[in-house]
Formats: C-alpha cells, structure tokens, sequence
C-alpha cells in the first residue's frame, strides 16, 4: 500500500514525499507549477533537486526544456517511475549497468567532459560559491536517425546537467533563433556539426585542459613551464 505523502508519521526523506505528491495531488500526464510544490513543503530547501532526483529512479518529469509548449515554471508529470518509498524496490539508476572498462570508454570519447556544459571532471561550476565541483556520469539518451527512427547511446553528463538543474533557468526558442541569426559563419558550421552529432565537440584547447588536469602534479608543472617559455 502506498503512503500518504503529508503523513505525519510518514519517516521518508524529500524525494520520497515529492514522489507521492506527484502520484496523489498532479497525476500523470498532467502539469504543475514550481510555486504549487513549494507550497506543499514549505520551509525545505531544495525541494527542487529533489524533484529532479527522482529523474534517477525512472521517473519523467518535463520542463520547457523537454517541451517547448510548457510555460516558464511549470512542469509536466509525464509518468512515474520506481516505488521509492518501497525499499524492496529496486532502483533502476540513470547510469546503465555498464562494466568499470565500458564506462571508461565512454567517458574517454568525451574527453571527460560533459557533453552539454562542458565542464571537466572536478572542475568547479563557475557560479557556484560554495565551490562545487563537478562529477561525471553516463548517462543513456534517444538518438534521432535520419528515416525518424532512434537508437540509444550513451554520453558523459555532469550531474547538474542529467538533472536538468540549470542556474539560467530555461531558454526560450526565440531567444535561441535569434542568438542563431547573430553567429558567425564559422560559428553557425560549428554549432550545425553539434547537431547533427547531438553533442558538443569540445575544441583541442578543451581536450588539452582536461588532459592537463589528469596528470599528476609534475607533468602540470612541465606543462605549465612549457607555456610560460614558448610565445
């Protein structure tokens, strides 16, 4: 049987009560603003991460960003994912069952860095005051084929950006038209070849920084020699 979500004597953390809220106050498919899930657990912080930790147990839960329809703030509960108030449940992760050599390989073709931000591995988020740095994953995502079809592959996000957490919040399509308009035509190639490759191609200066970061700290400073003595 599945508990109340404002059961006083419910033990269970945020993601948990978000969870059965969703189930028993939005529904499936239908939509919900941030202000209505603040207002059902006012005075915990982050209750908006802990929403999108449920993204992690299979849970869909849309912004703007998935669909372009939604008004800002508001989101849509597309379809729930496992029980995660039942501890026999088990947990389907978004990080696939993939061996230590097939995660590093997939994280080696990325250059260990996210293929959305690209932020490096242990690199701090830049507007992050508390020095938050970055963990990588991999993540599966939808690939769209030319003839409409689609297969699944498997990509390098930083944890912020498999969540969906966003500092800017979500862009808006005109906004992006526009900013498409105003490149450079060097830049718009390069964008156009993100995507038809769905992911970004981090320049050899990116992929050097990221190589430069994994050697110990004798090579950094060899490297850093390097440049202060060569023009």
């Amino acid at each position: 049987m599945r508990p109340a979500w404002n059961d006083p004597g419910l033990r269970a953390g945020t993601r948990i009560k978000v969870a059965l809220w969703l189930l028993a106050e939005v529904g499936e498919g239908n939509t919900f603003t941030k202000a209505q899930l603040r207002d059902a657990f006012p005075g915990v912080e982050q209750v908006d991460r802990r929403m999108r930790d449920l993204r992690d147990d299979g849970w869909i839960i849309h912004t703007n960003r998935e669909d372009p329809g939604l008004p800002t703030n508001t989101l849509c509960f597309v379809k729930a994912g496992d029980d995660v108030w039942d501890p026999r449940a088990a947990r389907k992760r978004s990080e696939p069952g993939l061996s230590n050599k097939e995660r590093a390989s997939v994280l080696a073709a990325d250059d260990f860095m996210c293929t959305v931000c690209g932020i490096a591995a242990g690199e701090a988020y830049p507007e992050s005051r508390r020095g938050e740095t970055a963990q990588l994953s991999v993540s599966v995502r939808e690939e769209l084929l030319p003839e409409g079809a689609s297969k699944q592959r498997f990509v390098t996000e930083c944890k912020r950006c498999r969540a969906g957490d966003t500092q800017a919040g979500s862009p808006q399509t005109s906004d992006v038209l526009t900013a498409v308009d105003s490149l450079s035509a060097a830049d718009r190639e390069e964008l156009a070849q993100w995507v038809r490759r769905g992911r970004r191609l981090p320049r050899r200066v990116e992929q050097l920084w990221t190589e430069y970061r994994r050697l110990p700290a004798d090579a950094r400073v060899a490297v850093a020699e390097r440049l202060r003595t060569r023009p």
